[in-house]
């Protein structure tokens, strides 16, 4: 069994360390300010819509700000840079938490704040991330990733129930404080890494026109390349939780409650994954690894449109609950959709961990910073364009259909482009190539 669990050996070096114990409270600090912010924002409008404002007002400064962050990462010392961008994400977090206490009531002011708040840690993630390999050996990778992975899913679901708990009890001002305070600490902990200046010329130019390079060199990096699109594919064929609100409603039963036990078993079963990740740093061929989870990804995922498919009525089915009642806690389809996903989420979190390995082992360092980036966009752009594909497809097939068919095409999408990329299926961890 203490094989299996998470390997902790990476905490043993002091400066990684210290950067796991601030990425930890600054992701903690940013789920509650996430839902802080979007229950202001509804107790201001009355409308979703705006809520889902909220999220769109980040999402071009974290795709822009990351890409030009990666850049900066290469060329400068990466403490320097997230420190720095750290200083503008807490003057962010720090003007949310002012508002609140003034009760300016201005949703415009909110969504500039938000989108100053996300370009910021767009400028600080590809620095961090840069950092890992510069603190670890490389055999240590898969660990580390594991932890930031486990530290992730957890703050995933402690946050937001925290944040509820917190807003009802003393309302929106004092979180927000509080998401402050915990960057605050985060940002003394990146004081105490050592300096990380570029170990080597970096490939580029600092600024967005470097964006060029980074696409000249993927198509000389077949390996990096090939995380990248097969990330993409699991994201765009079969991504779900565009439709959770309408299973809720007219699938399983149980509304918005049956809707927030789907999202949190994604985070439960990536963090079970983390938990016992003792054995990833076992594996050298992280391509296969790779394509096996994303394959695995698209099975479980399949097999909860399967569920859904096979779901009996929730107005009429035993155990069933209505929209607006509770979730069908004694349904079985509810607890087998619950399984399925909770899978699907451990697939992701091993797929995850093997390529930010393959990212941060393979890259020359001064590119490191660049494709962090780069992954940055993948990870926070591929989900949203898959939310969108399968909110329109599920118009016109059904709730149902569209994980069912997805989950079946994103596997034979990974069969066939493995078979294509042979070095890709044959790389081997102990002799990384990009």
């Amino acid at each position: 069994m203490p094989r299996l669990l998470a390997d902790l050996t990476p905490l043993r070096t002091g400066p990684f360390r210290s950067l796991w114990v601030g990425t930890t409270l600054g992701g903690l600090g940013a789920a509650l300010g996430y839902t802080a912010v979007a229950l202001q924002a509804y107790d201001l409008t009355g409308s979703s819509a705006a809520v889902g404002l909220v999220g769109l007002a980040g999402l071009l400064p974290l795709v822009v700000m990351g890409l030009y962050g990666g850049t900066l990462a290469d060329a400068h010392d990466r403490r320097t840079v997230a420190l720095l961008a750290g200083v503008a994400l807490f003057a962010a977090s720090a003007g949310l938490a002012v508002q609140a206490w003034l009760e300016v009531g201005s949703l415009p002011l909110l969504l500039v704040l938000v989108a100053v708040q996300s370009g910021a840690f767009g400028l600080s993630s590809p620095a961090r991330s840069a950092m890992v390999p510069r603190l670890l050996d490389h055999a240590l990778l898969p660990a580390a990733n594991a932890l930031n992975g486990a530290t992730a899913s957890l703050v995933t679901i402690v946050g937001p129930l925290l944040a509820g708990l917190l807003v009802a009890r003393y309302g929106v001002a004092p979180v927000l404080a509080l998401d402050a305070a915990l960057l605050l600490a985060a940002l003394a902990t990146l004081a105490r890494l050592p300096a990380l200046p570029p170990l080597e010329a970096p490939s580029h130019r600092a600024g967005l026109p470097a964006l060029a390079a980074g696409v000249r060199l993927l198509r000389g990096w077949p390996t990096v390349r090939m995380t990248f699109v097969l990330d993409v594919v699991a994201m765009v064929t079969c991504f779900p939780r565009a439709l959770f609100p309408a299973i809720g409603l007219v699938v399983l039963g149980g509304g918005a409650e049956t809707a927030g036990a789907l999202l949190a078993a994604f985070a439960a079963g990536s963090l079970a994954a983390s938990v016992l990740s003792g054995g990833l740093g076992r594996v050298h061929r992280h391509g296969r690894a790779i394509a096996f989870a994303i394959a695995a990804w698209g099975a479980c995922i399949s097999a909860f449109g399967l569920v859904l498919l096979l779901a009996p009525d929730p107005a009429t089915a035993p155990g069933g609950a209505a929209p607006s009642g509770p979730a069908p806690w004694a349904s079985p389809w509810l607890w087998a959709a619950l399984v399925t996903l909770a899978a699907a989420g451990a697939a992701d979190a091993v797929s995850a961990v093997y390529r930010q390995s393959v990212l941060q082992s393979a890259a020359p360092d001064g590119s490191r910073g660049l494709l962090a980036g780069v992954f940055i966009v993948v990870v926070a752009g591929g989900p949203r364009l898959g939310e969108a594909v399968s909110g329109v497809l599920a118009a016109r097939v059904g709730e149902a259909v569209v994980p069912l068919v997805g989950g079946v095409v994103c596997i034979a999408l990974v069969a066939a482009l493995v078979a294509r990329h042979r070095p890709f299926w044959r790389y081997d961890a102990r002799h990384p190539v990009p």
